[in-house]
């Protein structure tokens, strides 16, 4: 009962960003896709038909995530089952996101920070307090009781999982531009909404953001011989929202006093960065100039067109092959009666008709000899 109990928990959880969802977009309709999210089995694991009586609890988990935060990610389906090899279990949770953006969101909100990175599974992965995390396109996955010697096992499940590709499947930029010099393995959060981003231990008041304008905020710490420091990086759509916020936040800086005394705080285009801590202020600085947007177009040839985009390319071909027909034609047209009435004008210059010519227009096809005879 206890296990049973447990999916269902799970389950409405998700369900509770579905109907959010779904209240949200008004006339939006959610389809629950034909294939499943969890294979039947993987490797020497195979799926358990009937859920075990009982399966242990874990710190790490989906179930354990704050509702309100895990609504902010975007969840459009969920699956929970059970795995079993040679007499020992595994529990898995999986839910896939509605881009690759809302799926690493909630792996920050479900990964604690002394869980160890791992590089060999998924696109991101941690393991710790008896859990692996990983997340593979829009999915994140939740496996225990599992420990770093598991993850060569469960490659299989990662490549089983469903794919995305196009711009559902493009990695979340801001994450992406963290100094690495003394950054704290497992310290990076990275929030969608208030409720994340409060749920993650932002260290600004979640209100104050603006979240309604779409933001989307990195925190991650740092620790080395200059101390220790928080940094926050905001990203908002345009450079004239981001310096309102900015203003926002130096506000918020300056009334904190002693909290934010060294806190450094710089807007570049549509970046806002905080740095907070016991770094310098000159050294606080010196983090936050180094700095900068990156506008990165990337392009995937792999990647193959949609119905839509081919149906507007033959659409397009088809419209040129008919505007230069029409264009050929017209010149000849014009062409024609360009030379054709310049000869005309010509002859009436020298007295002669403008429309005869026998010399010019016969083919003499006149009979050159006599018809034959014939008795």
């Amino acid at each position: 009962m206890g296990n049973l109990l447990r999916q269902r928990v799970f389950a409405g959880l998700v369900m509770v960003g579905f109907a959010a969802g779904a209240w949200a977009q008004g006339a939006t309709t959610l389809t629950e896709p034909a294939g499943p999210l969890l294979p039947q089995g993987f490797g020497a694991w195979k799926i358990v038909p009937a859920a075990p009586a009982a399966v242990p609890s874990s710190p790490v988990s989906l179930v354990n995530v704050s509702k309100e935060a895990l609504e902010e990610c975007g969840p459009q389906r969920s699956q929970v089952a059970d795995y079993t090899e040679g007499g020992r279990s595994l529990h898995v949770e999986a839910v896939q996101f509605g881009d690759r953006t809302g799926a690493f969101s909630a792996y920050t909100l479900v990964k604690r920070k002394d869980m160890a990175p791992q590089r060999e599974l998924g696109s991101s992965a941690a393991v710790g307090d008896g859990a692996v995390v990983f997340t593979v396109g829009t999915s994140v996955v939740v496996v225990y009781p599992a420990t770093v010697a598991d993850v060569g096992a469960l490659k299989p499940l990662s490549e089983t999982m469903p794919k995305i590709v196009g711009n559902k499947g493009v990695a979340p930029l801001l994450p992406t531009m963290l100094p690495a010099k003394g950054l704290v393995d497992g310290s990076v959060r990275y929030a969608l909404g208030g409720a994340s981003y409060a749920a993650e231990g932002g260290i600004l008041p979640a209100a104050l953001l603006g979240w309604d304008k779409e933001a989307e905020a990195v925190t991650a710490e740092y620790k080395d011989r200059r101390g220790e420091e928080t940094l926050t990086m905001l990203l908002y759509p345009t450079p004239t929202i981001a310096g309102t916020y900015t203003r926002a936040v130096q506000g918020q800086v300056s009334a904190a006093g002693r909290e934010f005394a060294s806190s450094k705080v710089r807007r570049e285009g549509e970046l806002v960065l905080l740095a907070s801590g016991t770094f310098s202020p000159d050294e606080a600085e010196h983090m936050i100039e180094n700095i900068h947007l990156k506008q990165q177009v990337s392009i995937d040839n792999d990647i193959q067109p949609t119905q839509h985009q081919v149906i507007q390319q033959t659409y397009s071909l088809l419209t040129n092959i008919a505007i230069l027909s029409g264009v050929l034609m017209l010149a000849a047209v014009l062409l024609g009666l360009f030379l054709g009435a310049g000869r005309a004008a010509y002859r009436v210059m020298r007295g002669k008709p403008a429309a005869s010519e026998p010399e010019f227009l016969s083919l003499h096809l006149n009979p050159q000899n006599e018809r034959p005879r014939f008795e």
